[in-house]
């Protein structure tokens, strides 16, 4: 090879290298980055698109469902909503066959358009009725949900037993209508 051709063929080395360098650093670089974080946001956005229309398709359900909570929601005067809870209380213990042995209600205001109404239910029976008693409270119609339990053994053969509930009703403020 001639020097001259030489030179010209390592300028043009040269050239391609630094634009090859130019071209991964600052053209494909950039570009996978922008394209990765593009797929990521397409990913979320049609995870949401299929969560809306997850959504839609339960329309019918879930406004069903709140129509059912408002129709069996504690009322909102506190002396009527605990009456009824009594009386649910005393009804599924009259079902299951277990004994309320105590009832401690307590109100909790933490929102303007609902209360709640914790009641502590102390129960004794078999395993069975205590079974059947928190189906009744879970299944009934009532608004309400059992949020923490404890079970303890009453005899050494095992087969009454105490039960401690937190049952939670809830009382819906109707809005004033204008």
């Amino acid at each position: 090879m001639k020097i001259q051709n030489r030179q010209q063929f390592l300028v043009a080395l040269t050239i391609a290298a630094a634009g090859l360098f130019v071209a991964i650093n600052f053209i494909i670089t950039p570009l996978a980055g922008w394209w990765s974080s593009r797929q990521t946001q397409i990913r979320e956005l049609r995870a949401q698109v299929n969560d809306g229309n997850q959504m839609i398709k339960a329309e019918t359900r879930t406004r069903n469902r709140w129509t059912e909570m408002q129709a069996n929601a504690l009322p909102a005067n506190t002396s009527l909503a605990e009456q009824q809870l009594f009386k649910a209380v005393d009804a599924w213990s009259q079902g299951s066959g277990a004994e309320v042995t105590s009832l401690m209600p307590q109100w909790k205001n933490d929102a303007t358009n609902y209360m709640t109404l914790t009641c502590r239910v102390e129960t004794a029976g078999d395993l069975g009725a205590l079974s059947k008693f928190l189906y009744d409270v879970e299944r009934g119609p009532a608004a309400v949900r059992v949020d923490s339990l404890e079970l303890t053994e009453r005899d050494k053969d095992g087969q009454q037993f105490t039960m401690s509930a937190e049952i939670n009703g809830l009382a819906l403020n109707q809005p004033d209508k204008k």
